[in-house]
């Protein structure tokens, strides 16, 4: 008697006889707008970006370049044009700028203090550690208080300067780079005041002034880069006129305001009014009698927090700018439209 063969065993060697295909993996890419059988695609690594040797067309972005570095292994030939690390620091020549780091989990043997002792000991010397040190602290710092490269790296040189001739021995390091970064902020034009300086860096006034004062004669800086004041007598490099731009940026006021706001400070300087204040009070107090004047009120407890002053200070000066209200506002915005005295508060 004769038994046929179950359905799922004859399925499954009819399967394993059947041969198997794959994806056709010789595709050529080929330029729509040529169509040119042999294509010239060439890859811009520069650019990233795949295009067509003929026409040009771009045919493919964010190409990954796949090349070996660039490595000349020399020894004795000069510089090794290595791409691998972070980029050199010309202000740290001769000095060894790549480190390495040793873990201190050794299981509680204490191997690895002793490991790190020995090994920054044969790396660089003392002075080199600390230069390294005060560099990398200035980079962190200036990240923070959101400053450009550019100030980072005024600020290094005047440490690396002060450091060479020993200008301020015996003084902190975090005093000496909070003096060098208060110094580059002026001489890039973009001041920083001494209370957010030292809100930065935790470094108290009385020693940031000290060291300030000390680099400002040994430097022999110029008049745009310090606190002297020029024959009209304003400040060019730390006036309220220069703080307005970050202050009315945080507050989120328009560009008018802060020009009208700038004018205003320019005249109540010539005039007398607020003098002997200092440059925050007189931005807070300004850009509180120009937002109501041209009816864009912000409150004194907002510019507070911006200008860092208190709203009493500057309800004390917005008194002072009331008072000679007539002579601060030009006729011409109040002609136009733009300004209006019957906004202004009556501040008792």
């Amino acid at each position: 008697m004769a038994f046929a063969q179950p359905f799922p065993l004859a399925a499954a060697a009819q399967k394993t006889q059947q041969p198997a295909f794959g994806p056709d993996l010789a595709v050529r890419l080929i330029c729509p707008e040529c169509r040119d059988p042999n294509p010239n695609i060439v890859e811009e690594f520069g650019s990233g970006d795949l295009v067509c040797g003929s026409c040009g067309l771009v045919l493919g972005d964010r190409i990954v370049d796949t090349r070996s570095e660039w490595r000349t292994f020399a020894n004795d030939e000069g510089d090794d044009p290595s791409r691998v690390g972070a980029a050199s620091d010309p202000l740290l020549e001769g000095i060894e700028q790549l480190d390495t780091l040793i873990s201190f989990r050794d299981g509680g043997t204490g191997i690895a203090r002793e490991l790190q002792r020995a090994a920054s000991r044969s790396q660089s010397s003392r002075s080199e550690r600390n230069l390294l040190t005060a560099f990398r602290d200035i980079g962190s710092w200036c990240d923070q208080f959101s400053l450009p490269k550019t100030i980072s790296d005024i600020a290094k040189q005047l440490y690396k300067r002060s450091d060479e001739e020993k200008l301020l021995r015996g003084k902190p390091l975090e005093a000496v780079i909070a003096a060098c970064i208060f110094i580059a902020c002026r001489q890039a034009h973009v001041p920083r005041t001494f209370r957010e300086i030292c809100n930065l860096t935790h470094v108290s006034k009385k020693t940031l002034g000290q060291c300030y004062k000390a680099l400002e004669q040994a430097f022999n800086l110029s008049p745009g880069a310090t606190a002297q004041v020029n024959a009209n007598g304003s400040n060019p490099s730390t006036g309220p006129e220069n703080l307005l731009v970050r202050y009315c940026n945080h507050l989120d006021l328009p560009a008018n305001v802060q020009s009208i706001c700038g004018d205003i400070i320019v005249a109540a300087r010539q005039h007398g009014v607020a003098d002997g204040r200092s440059p925050v009070s007189i931005a807070g107090g300004a850009i509180y009698f120009t937002c109501h004047l041209l009816g864009k009120p912000k409150s004194s407890r907002d510019i507070s927090v911006v200008a860092g002053v208190s709203e009493g200070t500057i309800k004390l000066v917005y008194r002072l700018y009331y008072l000679e209200r007539e002579k601060l506002v030009k006729e011409e915005w109040i002609k136009e439209g733009r300004a209006d005295l019957e906004r202004l508060p009556v501040e008792r």
